[in-house]
């Protein structure tokens, strides 16, 4: 700094400002940059943080970056870090509870600001002056969770295969052994059902099972060329991409004789629109709220759970 300070004619003050993003006359502010510019000078954010205490760094630990979903949610939050002035620290854990807690441990050795997690270990051990919020899984009163309305998601669900003529409807699930929001998908499609009067199934297996135990299911149901249901409702965007290869390679046309839709909102690759008719989750509200949490001063009055809404979108999966 004080090479830069000697190079542009100012102050050694008037340089730490500009740095800081402290407000000094422009004419200063562009020679300390040029200054700046022509020594090759950056600055040490790292060492900035251990004096102010803030690494303008925050971590964020999703199972992967191949399924769309987590991609997407980490592009996300990085987008609306950088605009804070923040980086984005990713890490991968495999849906493997110990992975997750050694991710934990990394990113508190590297002194991050805060930590948004997709986990599914409910005993993760955080450091209690670190901010953790975690996404979709509501483990304890003291640890934020932000989420979809899944609940009233499986209403929309349901009510949208009705409203399209539907009279006989699936729920097709795979849910992990840790409980967690996404599990009140089929319970708010079985209200709806129940409330419509509509006869309807839950098929839920869990995630050992795999995919495989759904089209074991959905074959016992195909007689003729033709499935016992007409209308499904998929946990997610994937398993309902999944259910529609399998249906199509079976002679079963979608949405001519079945109807999908899915839970997520995921584009289609390199286009605007969606992979399938889906329930949309909020994503860039949920990534801005989980932000908001661990970027606060005050956490006292943090809710223990934020819920926001979502809603349906055509995806050529259901009638239009």
């Amino acid at each position: 700094m004080k090479d830069v300070a000697v190079e542009a004619g100012v102050a050694l003050g008037t340089v730490s400002k500009v740095f800081n993003g402290i407000p000094v006359g422009e004419e200063y502010k562009e020679k300390v940059e040029a200054a700046a510019a022509r020594l090759g000078y950056q600055l040490n954010i790292y060492a900035r943080g251990l004096r102010a205490r803030k690494t303008q760094t925050v971590a964020l630990i999703v199972p992967n970056l191949t399924n769309p979903f987590y991609a997407h949610f980490a592009n996300l939050c990085c987008d609306k870090l950088a605009l804070r002035g923040y980086r984005l620290l990713v890490a991968t854990t495999s849906f493997d509870p110990q992975t997750e807690q050694n991710c934990i441990d990394m990113v508190q050795q590297n002194k991050v600001d805060g930590i948004i997690a997709i986990t599914y270990n409910p005993d993760l051990e955080v450091q209690e002056d670190i901010p953790f919020v975690i996404i979709d899984r509501k483990f304890h009163s003291h640890i934020p969770c932000v989420s979809s309305d899944n609940y009233t998601g499986g209403q929309i669900a349901a009510d949208k295969l009705i409203e399209n003529g539907c009279r006989k409807l699936l729920f097709l699930g795979i849910s992990s052994h840790v409980q967690g929001e996404a599990d009140k998908r089929p319970l708010g499609f079985e209200s709806e059902c129940k409330f419509k009067g509509t006869d309807y199934t839950i098929h839920r297996v869990y995630d050992e099972d795999g995919i495989e135990a759904l089209y074991q299911f959905l074959s016992s149901h195909i007689s003729n060329g033709k499935l016992d249901y007409d209308g499904i409702f998929c946990g997610t965007d994937l398993i309902a991409l999944q259910i529609q290869s399998f249906l199509t390679a079976n002679g079963i046309r979608i949405p001519e004789d079945v109807q999908i839709i899915g839970y997520d909102g995921i584009p289609r690759f390199g286009f605007d629109d969606y992979a399938c008719s889906t329930i949309l989750q909020p994503l860039g509200q949920m990534a801005e709220a989980a932000i908001d949490i661990v970027l606060s001063d005050d956490r006292s009055n943090t809710p223990a759970l934020v819920c926001l809404p979502v809603e349906y979108r055509f995806g050529n999966t259901t009638r239009s």
